[in-house]
C-alpha cells in the first residue's frame, strides 16, 4: 500500500507540473512545444534516476518509484503526444507531424542515454 501511495504522490505532482508547462508553451508555438519538452525533459529525468538507482544504486526502491514510475509517469504524456500528431494529420499538415513525431522520438531517446550518462557522473 505505501508503494502505490507512493506512486500516486508522485504522479500527481508530475501531473501538475505537466499542465503548466504545457499550458503556458503549447499556445505560444506551432509545434507543441510544451509536450516535446515534457517528453524531453521526461525521458532525461527518467534515465538519471533509473541510472542512479539501479546502476550505482544509490535510491532505494521506493524512491525510484516515487520519482521514475510516478513523478516522471505523470510528467510525461504519450497521450498527448499521439493525440497532437492526430491533429496534425487530420488537418493535413504532414510537415509538422513528421518534425514533431521525429524530433520527439530522437530528442526522447537521446535524453534517456543522457540521463544515464549524467548519472555515471555523479
Amino acid at each position: 500500500m505505501k508503494q502505490l501511495l507512493l506512486v500516486f504522490l508522485g504522479g500527481g505532482a508530475g501531473s501538475a507540473l505537466r499542465f503548466l508547462i504545457s499550458k503556458s508553451l503549447n499556445q505560444a508555438t506551432i509545434l507543441p512545444l510544451g509536450t516535446l519538452l515534457v517528453n524531453v525533459g521526461g525521458s532525461l529525468l527518467i534515465g538519471f534516476i533509473l541510472g542512479l538507482g539501479y546502476r550505482q544504486q544509490i535510491m532505494s526502491t521506493n524512491t525510484i518509484l516515487l520519482l521514475a514510475t510516478g513523478f516522471c509517469g505523470g510528467f510525461t504524456t504519450f497521450s498527448a503526444f499521439a493525440y497532437e500528431n492526430q491533429v496534425f494529420l487530420k488537418s493535413g499538415d504532414f510537415m509538422s507531424f513528421g518534425l514533431y513525431t521525429v524530433s520527439s522520438i530522437l530528442l526522447g531517446l537521446g535524453a534517456v542515454f543522457g540521463g544515464f550518462y549524467f548519472s555515471r557522473l555523479i
